[in-house]
């Protein structure tokens, strides 16, 4: 019984530890509103994709750093900045798990030409069409942000019962001195009509620790 006691305070306090190291960690990550202007909403794939106008999970976390930080070759030309960090994104080992077990069900020869080892997440430059581990595929690319579509299979093509749009950002604000990332997201239901919103606050605050842990993650591939 005192083995089990101390087995039990041992998994509390480690819990705990660990608990407040991921919030340190992520501890520069916020989450800003978006207002209902933001381009998101008016993106040609969410106008087509949500036909009913169904209700949206919708997010942005915002991770600024001093441009003193940054590798001096991403600033040295536009659009180097936004690939390293979604290349981050997706080969960093904040996505490393979803990705083993997205391997493991649907990496075979219908998916070959998809991103799937962490070298090829991380050497890709993410261009229209690229497409990620069966999950993800690039719809639109700027100097500033790779969007891609979500929410299921990209061989799904048509509306969705789960869909939705993911925004990487990068953007240098040189009069502040920093460089600025972002991650947005933006959930719908496709299909049909829906009387909710498709994620409830409890599942809505833990996609959103997750992507403070994908955004961290994505950090070391723009560092010095």
């Amino acid at each position: 019984m005192g083995l089990i006691k101390r087995t039990l305070k041992l998994t509390t306090y480690t819990g705990l530890a660990s608990v407040g190291a991921f919030f340190w960690y992520t501890r520069n990550d916020r989450f800003v509103d978006m207002p209902a202007t933001d381009p998101i909403f008016s993106h040609a794939l969410y106008n087509k994709f949500n036909p009913s106008k169904n209700p949206t999970t919708h997010d942005l976390c915002i991770r600024r750093v001093p441009l003193s930080d940054i590798n001096p070759t991403l600033l040295e030309k536009k659009g180097k900045l936004v690939e390293a960090f979604c290349a981050g994104v997706w080969s960093g080992w904040g996505y490393a798990f979803q990705r083993a077990y997205l391997s493991r069900k649907y990496e075979d020869a219908s998916t070959s030409s998809h991103l799937w080892t962490p070298d090829q997440l991380r050497t890709s430059t993410y261009d229209l069409g690229t497409l990620i581990t069966d999950h993800f595929e690039v719809v639109e690319k700027t100097p500033e942000r790779i969007v891609v579509r979500c929410g299921d299979s990209p061989r799904r093509q048509g509306v969705r019962a789960s869909d939705g749009l993911f925004e990487i950002s990068a953007v240098v604000k040189p009069d502040e001195g920093v460089a600025e990332f972002g991650l947005k997201s933006c959930f719908y239901q496709g299909l049909g009509k829906a009387e909710g919103a498709p994620m409830p606050p409890h599942i809505t605050w833990l996609h959103q620790q997750y992507t403070k842990l994908l955004a961290e993650t994505a950090l070391g591939r723009v560092l010095r």
